[in-house]
């Protein structure tokens, strides 16, 4: 591969690490391309975000492949994880303490395996309270964090699969195949509501984006190794 390759347009999967963001990704990336090149200037970016308490398949795209960006953004997703019912945070996931806690011991594996089938299909979703998402032009996150109570429109998204894979409780394993726009933090805290309960989302990977699936993903360092060869 040479320079002209990547400022022509490649498409680079990325397997992302554990407490990374996605915005990190892109600038490591981007640095190691123009080391190696001696590039002084390339475009990167990502097709879709990952938190970064996620992991799993990121799609990035160089030079003119950037203008192919929203196409990837807009397919079907696959993700599988964990939620942690009884107990509830303000982020819906780890990056916030527990504010709440709630008794599972009477919650059965038939409650979890019908309650998935309340969110098949069209659904309306709510994003969390701790996302990148704009309202009057100022970040969710940065009214969360300053205590602000703001008031969050939900969106329709569709949900095609919802399969619980294990269940060890309060931790309830699961595979879910979704639309763009699905917050899956949101979908673990909406599943806790549907058990009369509290649920977090304690684990996420992202598997497949379209017909792109994590397995042919590298990691950061495989990716440096073989621009390097």
């Amino acid at each position: 591969m040479t320079a002209e390759d990547y400022l022509e347009g490649q498409v680079i999967l990325i397997d992302k690490p554990l407490n990374w963001t996605s915005f990190q990704v892109v600038n490591k990336i981007r640095w190691i391309i123009r080391k190696e090149f001696g590039i002084k200037k390339i475009k990167v970016g990502h097709a879709g975000t990952l938190d970064p308490l996620a992991t799993g398949l990121l799609i990035l795209c160089t030079g003119r492949f950037t203008k192919k960006i929203e196409t990837y953004q807009a397919q079907e997703k696959e993700y599988t994880g964990t939620i942690t019912l009884g107990a509830t945070t303000p982020s819906y996931d780890l990056e916030s303490e527990i504010d709440q806690r709630f008794d599972v011991t009477k919650i059965t594996s038939k409650d979890i395996h019908e309650a998935t089938t309340k969110f098949i299909g069209n659904i309306q979703q709510q994003p969390p309270v701790f996302s990148a998402l704009k309202k009057d032009g100022k970040r969710l996150y940065d009214y969360a964090r300053e205590g602000k109570e703001v008031e969050i429109p939900t969106r329709t998204i569709h949900i095609s699969e919802f399969e619980i894979t294990g269940i060890d409780l309060p931790d309830v394993k699961f595979r879910v195949v979704c639309s763009k726009g699905t917050y899956i933090r949101s979908l673990a805290h909406d599943f806790g509501k549907a058990l009369d309960n509290g649920a977090h989302l304690s684990e996420l990977r992202r598997t497949r984006i379209g017909d792109f699936i994590v397995e042919n993903a590298i990691s950061i360092e495989e990716f440096a190794k073989q621009i390097s060869s």
